[in-house]
């Protein structure tokens, strides 16, 4: 890696997924006022909401949504109304 392309505050961060408290360290200069003990080490630590750990696409356990009830409930309700 070439010296003195990165910035100063390049440092390891850890990356916390709270929906499911799956960790991983990796460098980053975000901000963070906290820290966390991983590995046996102390570093700030980042909260996510999601990672790919806890993603549908990636963990393969996609959500249906029923769309087609209700196109049929909102046409059973306004779509005599629009015909006229």
């Amino acid at each position: 890696m070439k010296k003195g392309i990165h910035p100063d505050n390049y440092r390891p961060v850890v990356f916390k997924d709270m929906s499911n408290g799956d960790m991983f360290l990796t460098k980053s200069t975000a901000k963070s006022n906290e820290t966390v003990e991983f590995e046996g080490e102390t570093y700030p630590v980042i909260k996510v909401e999601i990672s790919s750990t806890s993603h549908p696409f990636y963990t393969g356990k996609s959500k249906l949504v029923d769309t087609a009830g209700r196109v049929d409930k909102f046409m059973s309700r306004y779509g005599k109304a629009a015909k006229k």
